[in-house]
């Protein structure tokens, strides 16, 4: 199938790694053009060296998506590096943690605020744009009950701000879904941390995955290739859980 991605442009935020460069590349492989921003400027660079393997142009900014002067610049930028913007990716995570002011302080500027300023700087680059989407990054954990309080509280804000934006942005043609990630493991990330240091967690949230293992960062970007693609051209105000059925136990 002809995705119909070849030349568009794409910024991915918290693109440096796992998930989010899982995107970047499913996109980067369909021909688009990518721009990525993450705190690390050595991350990104090794970053954009994976991407740069499909032949297409990569952009790449340090940035703190917490911080929304920081963020406009970026997309700003990446706008004018790339020739316009076509498909934003929200994908940012501070990870709050902790149920105390520190953890809900970094749930709320990072995976919550981040989603929303990274829309405000995108709408007005893909509002010029033939085939305009912004896809989020929540979580399982936004759809149900999460020992992680704040956590799951700001992924559950996402979904529910996903169908507001896509209601909105509607009559300029600007498609908004979401993907709510199960339990995905890559090098560096939190399910390999517990597989080396709290392996009962590991092996329990293990066990509740009826296809009995954990996600790929991959598999989360074959769905993000296709919903930010023309061919979901009449899918708006979706959240697509992609978890092997870790929500079905």
């Amino acid at each position: 199938m002809d995705l119909q991605l070849n030349d568009k442009s794409v910024v991915v935020t918290g693109g440096s790694r796992g998930i989010g460069l899982a995107i970047a590349d499913a996109f980067a492989a369909e021909g688009a053009k990518v721009a990525l921003c993450a705190r690390g400027a050595a991350g990104l660079e090794a970053a954009a060296t994976t991407l740069r393997r499909h032949g297409g142009e990569v952009f790449t900014q340090p940035c703190d998506v917490g911080d929304g002067h920081q963020l406009t610049g970026f997309v700003d930028a990446a706008a004018e590096a790339l020739g316009g913007l076509d498909v934003m990716i929200n994908n940012p995570s501070g990870f709050g943690n902790t149920d105390d002011e520190a953890g809900w302080k970094a749930g709320i500027d990072i995976d919550l605020m981040g989603v929303v300023r990274g829309t405000w700087a995108a709408v007005p680059h893909l509002a010029k744009s033939a085939a305009p989407s912004i896809l989020h990054i929540s979580s399982i954990s936004g759809i149900g009950p999460a020992g992680n309080i704040p956590y799951g509280a700001v992924k559950a804000a996402v979904i529910q701000l996903t169908q507001s934006q896509a209601m909105t942005l509607a009559d300029r043609h600007i498609r908004v879904n979401c993907i709510a990630p199960g339990s995905i493991e890559f090098p560096g990330g939190l399910w390999e941390d517990a597989y080396h240091n709290n392996r009962q967690r590991y092996d329990s949230t293990l066990a509740r995955i009826p296809f009995g293992r954990m996600g790929r960062p991959e598999e989360i970007g074959r769905v993000a290739v296709f919903l930010g693609s023309p061919m979901a051209g009449w899918v708006t105000g979706q959240t697509i859980s992609v978890d092997g059925g870790q929500l079905l136990q």
